[in-house]
C-alpha cells in the first residue's frame, strides 16, 4: 500500500464576462457600464451594477455608444425606447 500525495491547486476565480451592446465584444463586467431598466420602467445608469431590473452593458467609449444607439441595440437589450436625455447623460459619462 503506497502513500497518496494530494496536490491542492490554487482556486482560480472566474471573471464574469458581459457583452458590450455597442462593439459586441465580451469583456470583464467591471470594465463596462451598466444601463438598467428599473421595475418602475425608467432607464438609468447603474454605477454599482446591482440595481434590480433589466440591464445592458456598454464600453466606456463614445464609438460603442454611437453604434448601440444607431443600431437600436440598447433599445432592444432593454426592451424599451430610450429618451434622448438618457443617451446624453451616458455620453457625458463616457471618455473620449
Amino acid at each position: 500500500m503506497g502513500i497518496r500525495k494530494v496536490i491542492h491547486l490554487p482556486r482560480v476565480k472566474k471573471v464574469p464576462l458581459r457583452m458590450c451592446v455597442g462593439c459586441q465584444e465580451m469583456k470583464p463586467k467591471k470594465e463596462l457600464i451598466r444601463v438598467v431598466r428599473t421595475p418602475q420602467d425608467t432607464v438609468e445608469i447603474d454605477p454599482t451594477g446591482k440595481r434590480s431590473g433589466r440591464g445592458a452593458y456598454i464600453c466606456p467609449r463614445r464609438e460603442c455608444l454611437q453604434k448601440a444607439v444607431k443600431g437600436k441595440r440598447l433599445e432592444k437589450a432593454l426592451q424599451r425606447s430610450i429618451a434622448p436625455e438618457i443617451i446624453q447623460s451616458l455620453a457625458e459619462g463616457l471618455q473620449e
